[in-house]
């Protein structure tokens, strides 16, 4: 909710912008709906599990996918944090460990939601995510993890988290906490940093390469200027471009700052 409530994020909904098919309410509801999934990871239930009812409970509003990329992060770092080891050392440990059972609770998610990505390589067309259910034979067949699908999958900014420890996630946390003011200030000036700073892998999949380096350009130049930043995300949403993944990493990275003493 404070993810959100952050204004002004170029491209994302935020409690000033909404998006034609996609609302600030929604997000609200999806948040709440998310939270009997988070607590199960809290409680120590298994990875996929958790992600698989997180992203259940979210959808349970008008908009569709609101948080699916934010839950794939924020699952393991919950169950890192319950463990009192919320690191890039603990949250590596947790996802590490996922197994296969994880990796099909983790298919079964996508047919509760619309989710973009992009194409699976040539060899693993049979894990193809869109395939939902029907994947997880070959899953069982091969012994794939949860972790084995994020490792290979390639160019996904989400699981780039994943397999290398959270690091965005956690450098990300730290600009919160060295930053002040109120929460979601402090969130929408870290995602504007992250947009610079880091390629948007949901950018680059739905307009390509070329369009998610001129996105980060121009992040980049309106960092540090309020009014620039508010001119970005209208010109942003009146151009179709959506830099959701680093709207994910930024919301798992104030998980992160809140555990590590951000007041509300």
């Amino acid at each position: 909710m404070l993810d959100v409530a952050g204004t002004p994020k170029p491209g994302n909904v935020d409690r000033a912008r909404d998006l034609p098919d996609l609302r600030f309410e929604h997000f609200l509801a999806g948040a709440v709906g998310s939270g009997e999934g988070l607590r199960r990871a809290e409680s120590g239930a298994p990875v996929g599990l958790a992600f698989e009812r997180a992203v259940e409970g979210m959808r349970h509003q008008s908009g569709g996918n609101t948080q699916f990329g934010c839950l794939l992060l924020l699952v393991p770092l919950v169950r890192a944090a319950a463990a009192g080891e919320l690191s890039p050392a603990g949250a590596t440990r947790v996802v590490e460990s996922t197994t296969v059972a994880d990796a099909a609770d983790f298919y079964r998610a996508f047919e509760h939601v619309d989710v973009a990505v992009g194409d699976p390589p040539a060899d693993a067309a049979a894990l193809d995510v869109r395939r939902g259910s029907d994947a997880i034979p070959a899953l069982r067949e091969r012994g794939t993890t949860l972790y084995d699908v994020m490792a290979a999958s390639e160019g996904d900014g989400n699981a780039a988290e994943w397999t290398d420890g959270f690091s965005r996630t956690f450098r990300t946390a730290d600009a919160i906490l060295a930053d002040d003011g109120p929460v979601p200030d402090r969130v929408a000036r870290a995602f504007v940093g992250l947009l610079a700073d880091w390629e948007d892998s949901l950018v680059r999949t739905n307009h390509g390469p070329e369009a998610a380096a001129e996105v980060g350009r121009r992040a980049a130049e309106a960092r540090g200027d309020p009014e620039r930043v508010a001119e970005l995300a209208d010109e942003f949403v009146a151009e179709g471009v959506n830099p959701g993944t680093t709207a994910d990493v930024v919301c798992a990275a104030t998980f992160v700052a809140l555990e590590r003493g951000v007041e509300v």
